[in-house]
């Protein structure tokens, strides 16, 4: 057994044991098109100013009019969703737990309980341990999807706990699971002030992987709420896409 494998089964799983606990879940046997679990960086540097910032633009994303189009269009109408906030290794939060949206009722509802809880999520980053939640979740759900994704956003690629990266990805990878990444070109999202090194391209290097993987770049404040609607719509469709993209104020390049 890897140790990987072993801290997913014994670090995560008191932690893992209350939250699906708590975390409402969709009718036994629920086929859906998509399992997307979105994973938010919430450590020490995003300020609950920015917290509620991009819960906004997940929000104001999810219920867009083209990506409910998007959803509907799907072979099964329907996608299944979770909204969890990640910091230290100790600290992960499922703010919202899995929600099936089928059309604009049920993207309103998940994106008004969104909006709702306090942020609890804090400390430095530990991404390995984010995706491997991530993991946790899709495969102790009651819920079939043609397709599995995590979506994690951030604007850092370092880790300073739990399990590496480099293991954690191919640990989830391994399973089936696709990983996507939002990568948040600023060190705090609504100063706009640049990070100092390519973030996008440290996150096509060190964290997404799986068929069809890809990172979204938001460059600003500005950018962000269509950085993430234009990334829900293309997990959504599951079309092949470069693997990475740069949302500007004005375009949008791929290599």
């Amino acid at each position: 057994m890897s140790a990987c494998t072993q801290w997913v089964r014994t670090g995560l799983g008191l932690f893992l044991l209350a939250a699906l606990a708590l975390a409402p879940a969709p009718a036994a046997a629920t086929e859906v098109a998509l399992e997307l679990v979105l994973l938010a960086d919430a450590t020490g540097s995003i300020d609950n100013d920015e917290i509620r910032f991009q819960r906004k633009g997940y929000a104001e994303a999810i219920t867009d009019p083209a990506v409910v189009t998007a959803i509907r269009n799907t072979p099964h109408g329907q996608i299944a969703v979770t909204y969890v906030e990640w910091g230290d290794s100790q600290s992960q939060d499922i703010v919202v737990g899995w929600t099936v949206i089928d059309g604009p009722e049920s993207a309103a509802a998940f994106a008004e309980a969104l909006m709702i809880p306090p942020r609890k999520a804090h400390g430095y980053n530990a991404i390995g341990t984010a995706l491997l939640l991530g993991m946790a979740l899709i495969e102790n759900n009651d819920i079939q999807g043609f397709r599995k994704v995590i979506d994690i956003s951030a604007d850092s690629a370092n880790s300073w706990s739990g399990p590496s990266i480099e293991s954690a990805r191919a640990t989830v990878v391994s399973s089936g699971i696709t990983i996507n990444g939002l990568a948040v070109l600023c060190r705090h999202c609504i100063s706009g002030r640049p990070v100092s090194y390519d973030l996008e391209a440290a996150f096509a290097e060190k964290i997404i992987g799986g068929p069809g993987a890809f990172v979204v770049t938001a460059d600003s404040a500005a950018t962000f709420a269509n950085a993430v609607r234009r990334k829900l719509i293309m997990e959504i469709a599951g079309d092949p896409q470069p693997k990475r993209m740069a949302e500007t104020e004005t375009n949008v390049r791929a290599d």
